[in-house]
Formats: structure tokens, sequence, C-alpha cells
């Protein structure tokens, strides 16, 4: 297809990572045929999804579980080389097996209503009009940076999660981590090592999860996450209802009191922040741990949301528009919730191809 050109097909899946290539793995196995039936989008310009842009010291080893996609294991990795590298490498080879035909470059804008019946999905290689959408976008492109009194006049650094570069950058300095998921706690602990000190902030006490954590508590986690993504708010992360958990690495920096969490700062000053009471901490960096929104914008024009805010979805369907799906969205924003989700997406859409009701 050129620049300029509309080409009709049955389904675009946008995202190429863990949902978007389950999804499509699921596509094919339906009879579906990558290029001509459906097209998969990637905006990165190399495989691997977030896991590509994770900090290097974040090694495989470290990695709080990482789901095989469907059809293909990963096996034989070293636990010390960067997860972004191993994960690259096993999305890689899994595009090139199942022949995806992953196109990347490209830039989604936005998907409207079309003519016929079709979405019009609008990228920069040009127009697709599809009869279903798998939207596998997941949250990586959207960092949640909160706003607080005093923000711009901080004459330190400011940096999200999306940049951290790993702890070499901060040696000597005085750090602040505000955020209570793993993130948050995973930089602390780098940091620890390297940086003159460094300062947890939350909003709430965080939680700790001790003991194993099975199946069953599994399915109720998701359960929770679930249940707002039905009722059309705005999803929350599946780590907010788990809790954190309590391993041997965690308790010894909780014993180090590298985990001792200070409440909410009110205001941001020149030189750190400051507390309502009087209290104070002076900081050369802050870094906000604060997590991800999901990156639906380029749906906008098909007013999904509903009043409380998020997309209300039922499996993995967009509850105002059954042409939609939405994968590793809410309860599906896990690597093993990922691959159900592109299971079911991909089921749903064949279904609906084959004039099957909902």
């Amino acid at each position: 297809m050129n620049n300029f050109g509309t080409r009709e097909l049955d389904v675009v899946v946008i995202g190429a990572g863990q949902a978007g290539l389950s999804a499509a793995y699921h596509l094919q196995r339906s009879g579906l045929r990558p290029d001509l039936d459906f097209v998969l989008l990637d905006h990165a310009s190399g495989p691997g999804g977030a896991w590509q842009y994770r900090w290097p010291s974040l090694t495989y080893g470290k990695v709080h579980g990482m789901h095989a996609l469907p059809g293909m294991e990963l096996t034989g990795a070293d636990p010390d080389r960067p997860s972004s590298e191993v994960i690259s490498a096993y999305f890689d080879s899994y595009e090139q097996r199942f022949d995806l035909r992953v196109h990347r470059p490209v830039d989604v804008g936005a998907v409207r209503e079309g003519d016929g019946g079709r979405l019009r999905v609008e990228t920069s290689e040009g127009v697709y009009a599809a009869r279903a959408l798998i939207n596998a976008t997941g949250t990586w492109d959207r960092p949640f940076w909160p706003r607080y009194p005093g923000q711009e006049a901080f004459r330190g650094r400011q940096l999200h999660t999306v940049d951290y570069p790993g702890p070499a950058e901060f040696a000597d300095l005085r750090v602040i981590v505000v955020g209570g998921g793993a993130s948050g706690t995973q930089h602390l602990m780098e940091l620890a090592g390297v940086a003159a000190e460094t300062f947890w902030v939350t909003r709430r006490p965080p939680v700790f999860r001790e003991g194993p954590f099975g199946e069953e508590q599994g399915r109720a986690a998701v359960a929770l996450v679930e249940e707002r993504v039905r009722r059309g708010l705005p999803p929350q992360s599946v780590v907010s209802v788990t809790g954190l958990p309590l391993n041997d690495t965690v308790r010894r920096a909780r014993d180090q009191g590298v985990l001792d969490r200070l409440p909410m700062f009110d205001r941001i000053t020149e030189d750190g922040v400051a507390w309502d009471d009087g209290r104070t901490v002076e900081a050369d960096v802050i870094l906000w741990a604060t997590g991800f929104r999901a990156a639906v914008d380029h749906l906008a024009p098909l007013r999904l949301r509903e009043p409380g805010g998020g997309i209300r979805v039922e499996n993995t369907r967009a509850v105002r528009d059954a042409r939609v799906h939405l994968v590793g969205y809410g309860p599906s924003a896990s690597t093993i919730g990922a691959n159900r989700a592109g299971r079911a997406a991909a089921r749903s859409v064949t279904r609906l191809l084959a004039g099957v009701p909902a």
C-alpha cells in the first residue's frame, strides 16, 4: 500500500507487544492471513514492545515473571542479560517464526467511523478500512506525571520511569523516588548503592505481600481490576490490588531502611520537597515512578469512553462498539493476561467476521 492509498481488509491490530502478538498468532490460527486479511502495526522501530525501552540494569533475572507467547517458549535466557535485549530478541524470533509481517515504524493518528460500516484507521503509511480492530497499544507511551505546587521551580532534575537510565547517573546525588509500585521499589534498591541519599514517597502506605501467590489469588486480583473496567472506570494496575511481593531482596532493603516510606509531600520547592507540617527534604533529583495510563487517544473519535472516564469493556470487547477490542488493557495488562486477551479477542473478531452475534 502506498502512503496515500486506502486498503480494505478484515482486521487491523495496533501494537506488537505481548498482547498484539498473541492476537495476531490466534488470528492466523483461525485462518486469517497476515498482510492479506489482517495487518499488524507497531510504532516502534524494532521488536520488543515496551520491553525494548527498559533500563539496562533491569536484567531478565529481576523481571517479575514473563509468560511465554503462545506457540513458542522462551528458554535458556541469561538472567544477567538486560531484559530489554532478552525479550526483544524473543519477540523478533517469534515474529519471524510465525511470519506475522509487522509493519513498523507506523504511527496511528486516529480511528474513525468509516464508510460501509468499516473503521477508518489513519496511519503514517496510509488509511486502512477495517471490519474490526484489536487495540494493543499498552501504556508505555503515556507516563503519568502528577502535578504539585512549585514543580516548575525545582532546580534539580525531574524524570519519569520511562526515562530512567539506570543507577549510574545518580552517583552521589540525593534522590526522591515517588511511587509505591514495583518500579519505585526497584529504583530505590538500585539507587541505594550509588546515591548519596534516597527518600521514598508514596500516596498510600505500601502493601507487601507475603506467602504464596497462586492461581486463586491471581484470579481474585484480576477480578478487582476487571470490575472497574466493566463499570467504565479508568483501569488500575494489577499490582495495585496484589501488593508488592516480599522476597529476600526486598526484605534486606527494608531491614536496611531503604524502603522506609514518607507520606506524599504537599509541594515542591527550589531545593526539594516540603510538607505542610514544616518538614522538608532537600534533593537533587525527583524520580516519578508514578505509573502509566492507557494509550488510547487515537480511539477518541469513536467516543468509547464512559462518564467515569474509562472505556467499558466486556471480555475484550468495547461495549460502545462491538468492532473494537482492547487487549493489554486493565485486567489483561500483564504478560499472562495479555496472552489470554489476545486469544479471546481473536476468537471474538472471527465470530464477528462470520456474522455470529457477540
